[in-house]
């Protein structure tokens, strides 16, 4: 056994911050949705109190509930990532042991930074371990000596590494004994106690490989161990326990119901009897049609002695050959027989798994992940799936969705033009939404019966692309390429994918298949697959424009060699850049009749995750490139001033984590902002120097963005957090200019007067209190004093404001004294300034002076406060 002592060093692409960020002032506005919810990957609950839990999302941090799941709030939003594994809680002492790193294996399955700790219900965190683990399954708290922990850890989804295995530590977490390894490819996906002695402890291991193009999930090194002394030595089950072992076993779940007895299932990837392993015609589907054996259920009495299969017949259609996506096994701790299993369904079992029936009836989401089974009320039962967290009390007959906080995981985003305009975006396995920008959470859509959001598309929800001349026509689509055309004025859908003739093979696409509609002309549709289609009449007809424009086929199971983005140039209609998840850039100038390749000095062998034109400059471009899969968390981002002959890095001195899109301003073309897997980011130099660009937006990978130029506001597509907003309006005006002054204030909206100003509408709301935002920017720190003058030079407001550098702003309710208010009155004797129920007096109607004053310099603008007509 190795001893290892814990080192306060986390991954670098985690923690190598930027300069100090001069836009902490400007919060982003979640703007949902919540009703689709994201993917759980574990629960926490508290079984003396199960209506107090917690709930663990893959990608959105750890939730609390109090109160069964009515409401949830966030306790990770100050750790350093929201990517999560497993959570183990000690409710004696409160606590909180977060394993990071989701272990699902699936493509958006983010790595972690070790084991995080908590004793003060989230409000502070630290790292206690495993900063290269990058994915933990599991971890076992002693509940009558919390110093005592085994953790078990999976290790790296892309590559192999040796922080992976069954750890331990009797302090703590001071220090750690790596107390069981199999190898470099091999992790622990699960681990169980026996409820009456956790001495006994059976520890599941995996073997699984994952590249860009293939994924295998099986391996010799899959199998069970079993400790008797809580986790300090390990013994192999061994081939003649009846349990299986050979290199076509995959992914394990383990549950014990005492000391003798337990379960497991088994991602059997051999083939059935007889059956033939097929390759497919349609990209995918060889994986989901190979007829492997799937899921089985074996079962212990002798302590893991022997084990024996508990069913005569194949479990159909639980894994659909996605075994690396389940395989959670739960036992009633009140009966050996009853057994839960979650996977595409939810199966239950009350003959000890000799037969099955489903249990997740309306209202619960496909592709399940845990399950909590009350020990005290076996009908009592807490589930997380892909679609959040539900609660049955009539063991399935009937569920409740606990779907109330924003943790989408979003793919892509858009937006349409119409006046209040409406947000677009794909989720992962929770299809394609249209829904109003300015949406807060809010229950009363359970009484109106309409959620403000609406449903376009199922699957797993791809890229959107809106005709903004009437806003009505929406492409979109869902993975692998398989989009259409929704009129969603007639609820007409037309499936407009290109295929590929009888002499042809079968197109390539993405998991996240591009489309771009023209600027030039709408009615144009640009398709990505390995050769770039062209529609001329909204997905009727298509045309290639290009030759294969990756490196060709890659055989696996994934669809490889393929387009991932799309861009179109603003200044010339059929300038396009195209690039590949293998690498390759290509541009055109004429609408694909030559295609150069701009991408050979550039690191070879990621994925493109985003090419742009600029707004500005005909032959400036951006792209951002991912080293993700191949777990090489880099960021990537460059720009080119002559269609890609040459390349600039722009993050030669930026590392925070791989890079999924770059954003230039649609006003201003020094201000860039880029998505990152751990946060987003604003440069406002042309990328020279990059800033945090995340206040209110916890670190959850970023994968797109939009502006709605015509109100400027930038929408943030999260893949764990759903979508926020903010207004870049003054953001964009920070130009040289500002930069030589070091000095600005910006321009208000006119305000209308309101007598309800400080009262209340009805006896029991609150006060009608109104605020403005006064935003300045400095540049430099400085003694800064805000004064607001009316007409008659009579000052209504004299304050100290904030005074570090950056973009700032102060917030003022329109108030004023009795002593400015007497002031007023004297100047104006028809003016009568009446106090509010709350006792305050407010700024009359008329036009105001504010004055902005910093290291000597002036700066105003005009305050106008209208009557309402």
């Amino acid at each position: 056994m190795k001893k290892l002592v814990v080192l306060v060093s986390f991954l670098s692409a985690f923690f190598s911050f930027a300069q100090v960020s001069e836009f902490q002032s400007v919060k982003f506005q979640n703007i949902g949705p919540t009703i689709m919810s994201g993917r759980i990957v574990d629960l926490a609950v508290n079984d003396a109190n199960p209506t107090e839990f917690y709930a663990a999302y893959a990608t959105g941090g750890l939730w609390y509930t109090n109160n069964n799941g009515i409401s949830f709030e966030s306790v990770m939003d100050n750790a350093p990532t929201q990517n999560v594994g497993c959570v183990a809680v000690d409710w004696k002492s409160g606590l909180i042991l977060v394993g990071t790193g989701e272990v699902n294996s699936s493509r958006s399955s983010y790595a972690g930074i070790g084991v995080l700790k908590s004793t003060d219900k989230g409000k502070t965190w630290t790292n206690i371990g495993f900063p290269d683990s990058h994915h933990i399954s599991k971890i076992w708290i002693n509940p009558n000596n919390n110093n005592e922990i085994v953790v078990g850890v999976l290790g790296h989804l892309y590559s192999k590494n040796e922080e992976r295995g069954v750890f331990k530590t009797t302090d703590g977490g001071k220090t750690w004994t790596k107390t069981l390894f199999i190898n470099e490819d091999t992790g622990i996906i699960d681990i169980s106690f026996a409820p009456n002695n956790p001495k006994i402890m059976f520890a599941a291991a995996w073997e699984r490989e994952r590249k860009a193009n293939n994924f295998k999930g099986n391996g010799i090194g899959s199998g069970i161990y079993k400790s008797e002394d809580a986790g300090t030595t390990w013994k192999k089950i061994d081939a003649n326990s009846g349990f299986p072992s050979n290199a076509g076993i995959g992914r394990i779940g383990v549950t014990s119901f005492n000391e003798n007895i337990a379960y497991a299932i088994v991602d059997n990837q051999n083939l059935k009897p007889n059956a033939k392993a097929e390759k497919a015609n349609v990209p995918n589907t060889n994986l989901a049609e190979t007829e492997v054996i799937g899921a089985e259920i074996y079962k212990t009495i002798d302590a893991g002695k022997t084990w024996k299969k508990t069913h005569d017949t194949f479990i159909n259609d639980a894994f659909y050959s996605y075994g690396y996506y389940f395989a959670d096994i739960t036992v009633d701790a009140s009966n050996e027989n009853r057994l839960y299993i979650s996977a595409v369904p939810l199966i239950f079992s009350n003959d000890g798994g000799k037969s099955f029936e489903t249990i997740d009836k309306d209202n619960v989401h496909a592709d399940h992940h845990v399950c909590w089974v009350n020990p005290k009320n076996p009908n009592h039962v807490i589930n997380g799936n892909d679609g959040g967290v539900n609660i049955t009390y009539d063991n399935g007959k009937h569920w409740v969705k606990c779907n109330n906080q924003a943790v989408g995981q979003f793919y892509t985003v858009n937006v349409d033009n119409k006046e209040n305009y409406e947000v677009y975006g794909g989720l992962q396995d929770n299809g394609v939404w249209a829904g109003p920008n300015d949406y807060e959470s809010n229950p009363e859509w359970l009484q109106n019966g309409k959620y403000p959001y609406e449903f376009l598309s199922g699957g797993d929800g791809m890229q959107v692309q809106i005709d903004t001349r009437t806003n009505n026509l929406v492409y979109t689509g869902s993975q692998f390429g398989a989009y259409f055309k929704i009129d969603r004025k007639s609820g007409k859908r037309e499936y407009i994918t290109p295929r590929a003739d009888k002499k042809e093979e079968p197109y390539r696409f993405n998991w996240q298949t591009p489309i771009l509609l023209s600027q030039h002309n709408q009615d144009i549709i640009y398709f990505g697959g390995q050769y770039l289609f062209r529609s001329m009449n909204q997905g009727k007809d298509w045309e290639k424009i290009s030759t294969d424009l990756t490196n060709g086929k890659v055989e696996g199971n994934v669809p490889f060699g393929t387009i991932t983005s799309i861009a179109e140039s603003k200044f010339k209609f059929g300038q396009l850049v195209v690039g590949t998840d293998d690498g390759n850039i290509h541009v055109t100038k004429n609408g694909g009749e030559n295609w150069m390749k701009v991408s050979s000095s550039l690191p070879q062998g990621l994925w493109v995750s985003r090419v742009r034109f600029s707004n500005f400059k005909k032959d400036r471009m951006y792209i951002t490139l991912n080293g993700y899969r191949n777990d090489n968390f880099t960021t990537y981002a460059y720009v080119s001033e002559d269609l890609g002959s040459t390349w600039k890095l722009l993050t030669q001195n930026f590392n925070q984590n791989a890079a999924n899109v770059i954003l230039e301003d649609s006003e201003n073309e020094n201000i860039l902002y880029l998505g990152t897997d751990n946060g987003l980011f604003i440069s406002i130099d042309g990328g020279q120097t990059w800033q945090d660009f995340s206040n209110e937006i916890p670190n959850v990978a970023v994968h797109d963005l939009v502006i709605q130029t015509r109100e400027k506001d930038l929408i943030v597509a999260t893949h764990g957090r759903s979508l926020y907003k903010v207004n870049i309006a003054n953001i964009q005006q920070v130009n040289d200019a500002i930069k030589k002054e070091r000095l600005a204030l910006f321009a208000l909206e006119d305000v209308f007067y309101s007598k309800n100003w400080g009262n209340k509408p009805y006896t029991w709301a609150k006060e009608n209190v109104p605020n403005i935002e006064l935003w300045y920017y400095l540049k430099d720190q400085a003694n800064t004093i805000l004064t607001i003058k009316n007409k008659d030079g009579i000052i209504v407001l004299n304050r100290q404001a904030k005074a570090e550098k950056g973009m700032l702003k102060l917030d003022y309710d329109l108030s004023i004294d009795e002593k400015t208010k007497l002031a007023l009155e004297k100047k104006d004797s028809k003016l009568k300034i009446t106090p509010a129920s709350n006792k305050k007096c407010y700024l009359p109607v008329g036009k105001y002076t504010i004055e902005l004053e910093a290291n000597g310099k002036k700066v105003t603008q005009t305050l106008t406060i209208k009557e309402r007509k």
